[in-house]
């Protein structure tokens, strides 16, 4: 009987130590978008027709980055770079990021611990979200996600755990699962957001220069942050395909 209690507080204290912070902002993502328009099941929103679409517009716009708004000084201008961070605009936009903060948040929080983690990953998407705004700054297009902070993970898991293997899905060799270097996929995945940039426009879709901005902060403060430390070979395994964080 003690020998099963002492089992089982191990256990709990080895849960303890497990990535809370990630697990909590997968959470209070899910949450924010079970709650919000563009899950389909507040009833409050509507489920079709004009008036889902005014109030989804209206809920994004509220809580989203509006890029010619953020730098009028207005105070709620200035909180929507945090707020934006836990809304999403589709279940495959939620679940993509979801699945990238999950596969290379884990390993990043655990080299971080959990409150220098949970401030990087706000700060770094902030400034992501910002940049973005400042560079189209006379948009009125409203940007939602936790994309910028995200990319910010990954660079600074390219720089933690450059060794490490992951287990990536791409879709021009049919989808099967091969494994790479952590340092050959996520640069790959780089090379794709900076030439997709430089094709987007400036209306909707996807803000590839905030997943840049993001994915340079998170490498640059890792390295700046962790230079003199030994790094980290530890094997990872990661799915990635189309859904882009």
């Amino acid at each position: 009987m003690l020998d099963r209690m002492i089992v089982r507080w191990q256990a709990l204290r080895e849960a303890a130590r497990g990535p809370v912070v990630v697990h909590a902002l997968i959470a209070g993502c899910c949450v924010v978008f079970l709650l919000g328009p563009a899950s389909g099941l507040n009833p409050s929103y509507g489920r079709t027709g004009e008036r889902l679409v005014e109030r989804g517009t209206a809920y994004f716009r509220l809580w989203g980055v509006v890029p010619n708004e953020l730098f009028t000084g207005s105070a709620r201008a200035l909180l929507t770079p945090l707020t934006a961070l836990f809304v999403h605009g589709s279940w495959l936009h939620l679940l993509g990021n979801m699945l990238f903060l999950y596969v290379f948040g884990v390993m990043t929080q655990e080299r971080m611990g959990r409150p220098e983690f949970l401030s990087f990953y706000v700060c770094t998407g902030y400034l992501a979200l910002a940049a973005y705004a400042a560079a189209n700054a006379s948009s009125a297009q409203t940007l939602v996600g936790a994309s910028g902070a995200i990319s910010a993970v990954l660079g600074a898991f390219l720089c933690l755990f450059p060794r490490a293997r992951v287990t990536s899905l791409f879709p021009f060799l049919l989808f099967l699962p091969l494994r790479f270097p952590a340092w050959i996929v996520l640069l790959f995945w780089f090379a794709l957001q900076w030439l997709a940039a430089h094709r987007a426009g400036s209306g909707p879709g996807v803000a590839y220069l905030a997943h840049l901005v993001g994915f340079s902060l998170g490498f640059v403060y890792a390295w700046v942050r962790y230079r003199r430390t030994t790094r980290v070979r530890r094997p990872a395994t990661a799915t990635e395909g189309d859904s882009q964080p």
